[in-house]
């Protein structure tokens, strides 16, 4: 049985990641992993508060287990700390460490060189599936996956995409550039419903802004109760 941590970025390809890991008979997926930005205590790049990643956590009945960075964050320094974390959780028991990356193959030899050492092996469950990231897509949603759009690159994708929901309307509305799951980041999620979770997570849409030459939707934790999925923990 392979004892997995989970590379957690928030988003709707590391929830799917999780949910194709779980329909596996010889994997365990044990924790999920992910980085804060220390000074703001918001996941990195997506600048999702760290009560609604604990919240996902919940959710899917796993630890959360945090890399905090410095900002500005070197690229050595988020390798330091990242190895350390890996290498802790090598200790702590885990034998691999899963990634959500679907095609990107600089991504995937940046992350496989990164794992090096550590003593844990990569695992990549959504690499070039058969379909391409369209048929993902439409999997992702047609399973009751919904996510929000946190993060937008401007250079990429129109601001005006930011906050939207995840949905069949908006890759509809996605220019023929834009790659329906944003892995060339033209855009980042944040998922609160799904197949994955034990529960769905009611969530605000707040201020947006743009920093660092990117655009951001900050989402909050709403009051009213997550509503449960009694079949979330079913395997397909």
């Amino acid at each position: 049985m392979k004892r997995v941590v989970l590379s957690w970025s928030s988003g709707k390809d590391s929830a799917w990641a999780f949910h194709v890991l779980r329909q596996r008979g010889d994997v365990e997926v044990t924790a999920l992993l992910t980085t804060f930005n220390e000074a703001v205590d918001r996941v990195a790049m997506h600048a999702t508060r760290r009560a609604l990643v604990q919240a996902q956590a919940e959710a899917v009945g796993l630890p959360l287990l945090s890399i905090p960075l410095p900002w500005p964050c070197s690229n050595d320094d988020y390798e330091r700390r990242t190895v350390a974390a890996l290498t802790q959780a090598k200790a702590e028991g885990a034998t691999h460490v899963a990634f959500g990356d679907l095609f990107l193959e600089d991504v995937r030899a940046y992350r496989e060189r990164l794992v090096e050492g550590t003593g844990l092996e990569p695992m990549f469950p959504l690499w070039n599936l058969p379909g391409g990231t369209a048929k993902l897509a439409q999997q992702m949603l047609g399973s009751g996956l919904r996510a929000t759009l946190v993060c937008v690159d401007p250079k990429q994708l129109d601001p005006s995409f930011l906050g939207r929901s995840y949905d069949q309307a908006l890759l509809a509305d996605l220019p023929a550039s834009c790659d329906p799951c944003g892995e060339n980041g033209e855009f980042h999620t944040f998922c609160h419903a799904g197949p994955m979770f034990s529960r769905s997570l009611s969530i605000q849409l707040g201020i947006q802004l743009e920093r660092d030459g990117f655009w951001f939707a900050d989402l909050t934790l709403s009051t009213r109760h997550s509503q449960s999925n009694p079949a979330s923990h079913s395997k397909h």
